[in-house]
């Protein structure tokens, strides 16, 4: 395990307090906190297609900056983050930023909003991943630790009923994301998306006159919605 202090590009404790700041005061109730940020940049990190900051900037940022000075420094820590992830991945440092819920026996650490954000990670590049997905076990195999996470916090609901995950198989879901996010990156750069899976995803962005936004979530190869 690589010293935190040698990670690269990796916000410190002040940084991700700033970022974590600004979102909280610039956010809505269905907006992305700093956890669901740091799961959305996860998912495009090791996901099948580079998505450019100008497409997944509007899915963080929400009202324009008061001034110049202040977004070019939100700018620069989201910029940080998002280089943080795959500089952590590369040296087994990685750790999802997670949020925390009141619970009667007090503060819980909860993977909810880090799961919503890297459903919206997804959703991004949806027709990629839902067309993979349901053509290759092996890709949802890849992600069962990650969509157990967010089946058990309603972040996405299945077909099947579930139990509740048990506190030890909530906690060994998320000590294996790390683990999940190298093995989808590694999947995608050996089995890359082809030519016909890439002009499916160009007729269905956002833009697209064809495509309505205003639709309800996608289902996702058959099992997974959201």
């Amino acid at each position: 395990m690589t010293a935190k202090s040698e990670w690269p590009s990796s916000l410190d404790d002040s940084e991700l307090d700033e970022l974590d700041r600004y979102l909280r005061a610039h956010t809505g109730e269905d907006d992305l906190l700093l956890d669901g940020v740091h799961g959305l940049l996860s998912a495009l990190a090791v996901g099948p297609l580079v998505v450019l900051p100008e497409e997944w900037l509007p899915e963080v940022l929400h009202e324009p900056f008061a001034d110049e000075n202040e977004g070019n420094r939100v700018l620069a820590l989201l910029a940080k983050l998002n280089d943080s992830i795959s500089a952590e991945l590369d040296v087994d440092a990685y750790e999802p930023i997670l949020g925390e819920v009141e619970l009667e026996t007090g503060m819980m650490l909860s993977a909810a909003g880090w799961c919503e954000g890297f459903s919206r990670g997804i959703d991004l590049r949806a027709s990629l991943w839902e067309s993979r997905l349901s053509e290759d076990p092996q890709l949802m195999e890849l992600l069962g630790p990650v969509m157990a996470l967010a089946v058990d916090e309603g972040v996405l609901s299945a077909d099947a009923e579930f139990e509740k995950l048990s506190d030890e198989e909530y906690d060994s879901c998320l000590a294996q994301v790390a683990t999940v996010l190298v093995s989808v990156n590694q999947y995608w750069q050996a089995r890359p998306a082809t030519e016909a899976e890439v002009e499916a995803m160009v007729l269905q962005l956002p833009g697209d006159k064809n495509n309505d936004d205003s639709n309800p979530p996608r289902q996702r190869s058959g099992h997974w919605v959201h």
